[in-house]
């Protein structure tokens, strides 16, 4: 995702050496209780006039009181909480669906085409993860049965017996790609051969690094984007250009919203308030995605572009497989 902001930023700087654009980066390691101190810093830098983020739901809503009080506008590339636009804000956007689409697509795959009859239900207890998987399992009904892990844990071997003991083929984890691959590397160990299924949050290359490619492979990943690597335009081939590396989830989206700040600053909107107004009314399609990004009143983007599909690992690496059909 940064590498994608830088992008739109560096093509911005290059066109406009007389009004350039810097980039404030905050890295709170997706750590709510380090987000609060790092959104009162960007709130406090007059300088700072739109915010590019949080990439977490749970660091999204322990800043969201800052934001709104300082009236700093802010896009998220990637925090899915369907929670995080209940309160009127003022100042919250999301760039891609929320787990009201992700789950139950998620939910709708496992049920149809993966068919399972008996799938097993795991949660970190994160605000992301514990409601990415509500959704799922109110789309599956009866589960073979729910477990809690927590974030950073290493020792799952209590949850794989859980798993193995239900008989499920399939497991859906809420969770972030570290301790989802810690888990599914423990779980082949112990001979389960059923199929995991995971949300946005696990869609990265790095978990399959922490799973191995053998205890990884079949994975099914979703995310309530396209694939990046298939961006519209000449995204793929500058970000490649410019990081060396294909496109990572969300960068596409992350190059995009970017652009719709900067889309402001090249209008005069160089205020928090003339930008967030800017922002508010908005109505343009993204250059790399192809979406019209176009925002409800609460900050949720508009229902008619939100799409979510289905990646899968492949010989080591996470490739896209199809786009899941709405409900």
């Amino acid at each position: 995702m940064r590498n994608g902001v830088k992008l739109a930023i560096e093509q911005y700087n290059k066109d406009h050496a007389d009004c350039k654009v810097l980039l404030e980066e905050y890295d709170s390691q997706g750590d709510p209780a380090k987000a609060p101190a790092l959104a009162a810093k960007a709130a406090g830098d007059t300088k700072v006039v739109g915010i590019i983020g949080p990439a977490f739901s749970g660091e999204t809503e322990a800043s969201l009181d800052t934001f709104k009080g300082a009236g700093l506008p802010m896009i998220t590339p990637s925090a899915t909480r369907p929670s995080l636009s209940d309160k009127d804000w003022g100042v919250f956007h999301r760039g891609v669906g929320n787990d009201l689409a992700q789950g139950p697509a998620a939910g709708r795959y496992i049920k149809d085409v993966l068919k399972a009859e008996k799938t097993y239900v795991v949660d970190d207890q994160s605000a992301y993860g514990a409601g990415l998987s509500t959704e799922v399992v109110k789309v599956l009904g009866t589960v073979a049965g729910q477990d809690k892990v927590q974030v950073k844990q290493t020792d799952f071997a209590a949850t794989v017996a859980k798993v193995k003991g239900s008989g499920a083929t399939a497991l859906f984890y809420g969770g972030y790609y570290t301790e989802a691959g810690l888990l599914l590397k423990q779980l082949r160990a112990a001979g389960w051969t059923g199929t995991m299924v995971a949300g946005d949050g696990v869609n990265d290359a790095n978990f399959v690094k922490v799973a191995g490619d053998a205890a990884a492979e079949g994975t099914v990943l979703t995310c309530p984007c396209a694939p990046a690597t298939a961006a519209k335009g000449t995204f793929v081939a500058d970000y490649k250009a410019l990081n060396n590396a294909e496109p990572g989830t969300y960068a596409d989206v992350s190059y995009d919203i970017t652009n719709i700040f900067i889309a402001g600053i090249k209008a005069g909107k160089t205020t928090r308030a003339d930008l967030l107004a800017f922002v508010d009314g908005y109505n343009a399609v993204g250059a790399a995605t192809g979406v019209t990004y176009k925002f409800e009143k609460n900050g949720e983007l508009d229902p008619t572009q939100v799409l979510v599909w289905a990646f899968e690992v492949k010989g080591g690496a996470v490739v896209p497989k199809v786009e899941i059909p709405k409900g």
